[in-house]
């Protein structure tokens, strides 16, 4: 059976608050980052998520190892409180993260250089229309 788990982390980076989103999928995880600006209420965030959540660009799989064991409560609740005292995002989220940046970097790359290329297209074209001009002497 294909178990599927979401988490939201909400911190404060350097100027502004940050909501990362980690999907797991099976053995796949997936991460989207969000910047909120100010500091975002519970309401807000929920909000954001009920709007919003389909629109997130998830950054490409990483594999991620699951670990299946049952916890007392209590257990659970001192790891709640645990993980609500540390900020930031895991290792595994911050690969995902850097991944997705360096394929939006790429493909900026290339839409750059696709209109770099039609503009120099262009320009030549409109060289080659100034030259038929002089030729035709008018």
């Amino acid at each position: 059976m294909n178990k599927v788990s979401d988490k939201l982390t909400v911190y404060f980076e350097e100027p502004f608050w940050v909501g990362v989103f980690e999907k797991v999928q099976g053995k796949k995880l997936s991460v989207s980052k969000v910047t909120f600006g100010t500091e975002p209420k519970d309401y807000e965030v929920y909000e954001f998520l009920l709007k919003h959540y389909y629109d997130l660009q998830f950054s490409p799989s990483v594999t991620t190892v699951i670990k299946e064991v049952k916890q007392n409560p209590k257990r659970r609740q001192r790891e709640v409180k645990k993980q609500l005292r540390n900020t930031g995002i895991g290792t595994k989220s911050q690969q995902a993260l850097k991944l997705q940046q360096e394929q939006n970097k790429q493909e900026r790359k290339i839409k750059s250089r696709k209109q770099k290329q039609a503009e120099a297209e262009y320009q030549f074209q409109l060289r080659q229309e100034k030259k038929k001009e002089k030729h035709r002497g008018r």
